[in-house]
């Protein structure tokens, strides 16, 4: 490399207008970049070190970033970095800080006032819970119920915070007094982490049956990756997020599918465990069933459950 190459840092214009601005998430959390290091350059200059800038296209980085995402090589991403300052509720961030590969520094309520928020459920927004997942929920209650569920929500704030209040005001020690404010209560954390694993928690937290709010948060944060890697970010979507992944299982099934033998397939469905021996559907079959529908190859499916 050029000497020069060193001396100036790499810089996305369509990024740097999103420094220091607060996206905003749910009712008062928000996003917002504080700083970011590499870009798709960095990603292309780690897989092929020995080349210089011009010895590259813009079509070829492009075909190199699609390879090392298409055949998970890891490395490469990890060149690019990015630092966000976020505020999230509780119970979400409770989600969001087992992803261990980051490094986080959060709000501390040992040493300061917690932060006099929380976040609040508007009456349409109360969701049941799922049928089919123990963690997930599905559909939304009727809006009269969730009137008054919302209601005795901004009781319950204004209670907790009350007493929260009155604990410090007595000289209760900060770290004591905190232990009965709600989870909707929001905190504020840097978190810095690097792009591969950055998209591995934005495969998981984006996915539809991610929890609504930690989701929101995902799509945020995925706004700005899009603008800070385009490249990896495009192959990120074709090959990770909008991707569908065949086990070997669902190959054997997708085999007996293309013969038409709807005997064999019945079989082999039942073999793999997508299938009871009464034919009802398991949970592997149901997922393995989804897919079948994005490859629009439900048809003989249907008549081999139907049978």
């Amino acid at each position: 490399m050029e000497e020069s190459e060193h001396s100036q840092r790499a810089a996305v214009p369509a990024l740097d207008e999103l420094l220091g601005v607060r996206l905003p998430v749910l009712d008062d959390g928000f996003v917002r970049l504080v700083d970011y290091m590499g870009t798709d350059s960095a990603i292309v200059q780690a897989a092929r070190i020995s080349y210089g800038h011009g010895t590259r296209t813009p079509s070829s980085d492009r075909t190199l970033i699609r390879y090392l995402m298409r055949h998970r090589h890891t490395t490469p991403f990890e060149m690019c970095e990015i630092k966000l300052h976020v505020r999230v509720p509780m119970d979400a961030w409770r989600q969001w800080i087992r992803h261990r590969t980051a490094s986080v520094n959060e709000y501390s309520t040992r040493y300061s006032i917690a932060i006099d928020s929380a976040q609040q459920t508007a009456a349409d927004d109360w969701r049941h819970q799922s049928s089919s997942s123990k963690q997930g929920s599905e559909g939304h209650i009727e809006s009269a119920m969730g009137a008054t569920l919302s209601a005795r929500e901004k009781e319950l704030h204004q209670l907790s915070r009350a007493v929260y209040a009155e604990r410090l005001a007595a000289g209760v020690a900060r770290e004591q007094a905190r232990k009965d404010l709600p989870l909707s209560t929001y905190t504020e954390a840097y978190w810095k982490i690097d792009l591969h694993n950055l998209l591995h928690f934005l495969d998981l937290r984006l996915a539809p049956n991610a929890q609504y709010e930690i989701r929101s948060y995902a799509r945020r944060i995925a706004e700005i990756v899009e603008r800070w890697c385009p490249l990896a970010w495009e192959a990120f979507t074709d090959y990770r997020l909008e991707n569908v992944s065949l086990s070997r299982s669902d190959t054997a099934v997708v085999q007996m599918l293309a013969s038409g033998d709807l005997d064999a397939v019945l079989q082999v469905a039942k073999a793999v465990g997508f299938l009871t021996k009464d034919g009802t559907l398991t949970r592997e079959g149901a997922e393995f069933e989804a897919k079948l529908s994005r490859l629009g190859l439900t048809d003989v499916w249907r008549r081999v459950r139907e049978a």
